[in-house]
Order: C-alpha cells, then structure tokens, then sequence
C-alpha cells in the first residue's frame, strides 16, 4: 500500500456513531479505512458497512478488507450517490453515516497525485483519476477572472488576482502548465513564506474546485438524512472552515423546527429531523502530537429524530 495514513479522530468516530453489532453503516469516505476497521471490531453476525470512495487507490485497499470480512460492501464513486448506494446495497435505511471529508495523508504525499506543493509531479489533483478534468486543464484553459475567483473563494488567498493573471502570463508566452512545481514556481514569486507555504491555499482552492468537494458536501447532507433510520446518527468530520461552515449550518438548520436565530439567519426548516448531539469534537492533544494534521479536525454529530 502506498503512503501511510493517520486516521483521525478514530475512536471518537466510532463511539459517536453508537455501532450496534448487528446495525448498518456507512463509511463514504473509506481512504485507506482506518474508521472502517475499527467500526467493524464492533460488528457481528448480520452487521453490513458500505464503504465508499471515489479514489481508486483506496478501493483497492477496501477490495483488500473484503477477503476475509463478508460485513464489508464496497461502492466506487462520488459520494453524492449515497442514497442510491445505500438503497440498491441495504434493504433498509442506515444506522449511521460517517463522512471524514479530509484528503488522506497517501493522497498528499505522493508526487504523481499533484495534491503536494512540496513534492514535484503532475498538476492532476482529481479524487478520482479515472474521469475528470486535471488542475492542468482547467489552468491552462479559464481565463484570469475564473481562476482568481476560485483562489479567493475556496483558498481566501489575499493575492488571488495577481496569481491568476501571472497564471495565463505564464501558460501563454512561457508554455502550458504541466507541474505542480511550476505552479509553486509563479506563486512563490508572488507570496513570501510565512507559518504556512506560499502556495497553501492556492492548491487547496484549485483542489477544492476540481473535485467539486464543497457543492459534493451540500448535496449529500440532505440525502444522509434521508437515508438514516429513526435513531441512526450521522457524523462529519471537517477539515477546513469552508466544509464545516456547511455543515453547521445545515446542522443548525435541520433541528432548529421554525425557530429563527439571529446569530444564524437561515430559515429554519418546517420540522426538525436532526438533533445536534453534544459539542464539536476536536483531536486530544495526545492525538496531536502524535499527527499535527489532525489539528484543523471539527467532528459534528446529529441524530435523526
């Protein structure tokens, strides 16, 4: 297997889920499944857990888990198909639905997956890299205003539009961008380092983008809810404000019943489905220093009523 992972937030993962031995659950975001293993140390007898991942490399691994493990059902794909994975592999609903929605540690530290501003590879950063466009085509193609927009919306970088014109400059009477060292090249002569790599919040804005990973977000927190049984808990471990600005909101929106909140102006829905079980979780300082990564982690817990 390649690359290593630390699972964050594993055992409270697990408890927050409430596993019953026999129940269903969902694991949609498998990576290299580390929650999934430890869910499954808690099932038996008719227990069923649905893995699912739209990157290959992790199916591959999941494939691995199923040889000696019949509780295990495995889908490929985007996690917005949830409902219908759930529907057409549990003849029911679901007990409990986790969704880890970080980038796994093997997806970052390998070059050829172009996720590293520190490791030199293909400008590719797709989930799945069996369809799709690359970082490098939509880079090499949308104009200056398109790519600003999308660095300052999901990477709040403050020289957004100056990175995006130095972008088309470069493809334009240089050559086409092909590498995530010659992306690192134009911003860091852009951005002077500070705490964090020049180059931060740029590839997370152009990842965040090519995978569709918060409007994929919107989408599915609707259809866990739906497909969770009366009781069945769903739990989202976020790793940026973006993503957990979502699903507080929908959190907050969902079990709020018509009330209205002015330090939350939404509307409120009809009837409260969810009941916000407990306080954000954030990773020990144990869990810290044994994987710093963990320290952007915010798990949220809602029950459906």
């Amino acid at each position: 297997m390649k690359g290593l992972h630390e699972t964050v937030l594993l055992d409270e993962a697990v408890v927050a889920l409430g596993v019953k031995k026999d129940g269903h659950y969902v694991d949609a975001t498998f990576g290299r499944g580390g929650h999934s293993r430890n869910i499954l140390k808690h099932m038996e007898g008719n227990g069923k857990l649905l893995v699912i991942d739209r990157d290959l490399e992790a199916i591959e691994v999941a494939n691995e888990l199923t040889k000696n493990n019949d509780n295990v059902l495995i889908e490929h794909g985007a996690f917005e198909m949830l409902e219908q994975m759930i529907s057409e592999n549990f003849k029911g609903k679901a007990d409990g639905i986790l969704f880890d929605l970080g980038i796994s540690s093997p997806q970052i530290d390998q070059a050829e997956r172009g996720f590293s501003f520190n490791k030199d590879g293909p400008l590719d950063m797709r989930m799945d890299t069996s369809q799709g466009e690359t970082a490098a085509q939509w880079l090499n193609k949308a104009d200056w205003k398109e790519i600003s927009k999308v660095l300052w919306r999901y990477g709040e970088e403050k020289k957004a539009t100056i990175i995006a014109k130095e972008i088309v400059i470069y493809r334009e009477e240089v050559k086409p961008l092909e590498t995530t060292g010659e992306l690192v090249g134009i911003i860091e002569k852009i951005n002077r380092y500070s705490k964090k790599h020049p180059a931060t919040r740029s590839f997370q804005a152009i990842r965040i983008h090519i995978n569709r990973e918060l409007e994929q977000v919107e989408n599915v927190l609707p259809a866990a809810v739906k497909s969770l049984k009366k009781g069945g808990r769903l739990v989202v471990i976020s790793f940026h404000s973006l993503e957990d600005r979502i699903v507080k909101r929908f959190f907050k929106k969902q079990s709020t019943a018509g009330k209205y909140d002015k330090r939350m102006p939404i509307a409120p829905a009809d009837t409260a489905v969810l009941k916000i079980i407990g306080k954000p979780v954030k990773a020990s300082g144990k869990e810290l220093n044994n994987n710093p990564r963990a320290r952007s982690a915010i798990m949220r817990i809602a029950e459906k009523l």
